[in-house]
């Protein structure tokens, strides 16, 4: 077994081991969508790290999300999809700002553009916060 296969296991065993803990507990497993080069989204992800161990990272960069998929996080969030997209981004100035599109035009905008949905989002099983800052995401461990 190379050395890349007993980290990918190792990776596999722990996080089935936090599902099994959370059925066990019976709380919902969290999901964080983080971009690892956001100082912002580090910053989430620390907090989070900070306050459980039963969560998934999400790279939305390298596996982005569907438009049904975004749909349902955005409904979690209770925001309008334009409440989502990072207009300081180049792409959004250069090509959208300015313009007016409907919900779905902006869902399928975010889903073909991932760059542009703002960061990080900590997600569980029926809401959805943007934890900018980072303790927007104590709603989750009754913080707020």
């Amino acid at each position: 077994m190379t050395k890349i296969s007993q980290c990918l296991l190792i990776k596999l065993i722990h996080q089935v081991f936090i599902w099994y803990f959370c059925l066990l507990k019976n709380q919902a497993m969290l999901k964080i969508y983080h971009n690892p080069r956001c100082r912002k989204s580090r910053a989430g992800l620390e907090y989070v790290q900070s306050k459980t161990e039963s969560f998934e990272v999400v790279d939305y960069l390298n596996k982005p999300l569907t438009a049904a998929e975004l749909e349902v996080l955005i409904m979690k969030l209770g925001i309008k999809p334009a409440e989502l997209v990072r207009t300081q981004e180049e792409y959004f100035k250069q090509n959208l700002k300015g313009k007016q599109f409907n919900d779905h035009e902006w869902i399928k905008i975010l889903a073909e553009n991932p760059k542009l949905i703002r960061r990080p989002i900590v997600e569980s099983k029926y809401k959805a916060v943007v934890a900018d800052p980072p303790e927007e995401a104590g709603r989750f461990f009754d913080e707020k």
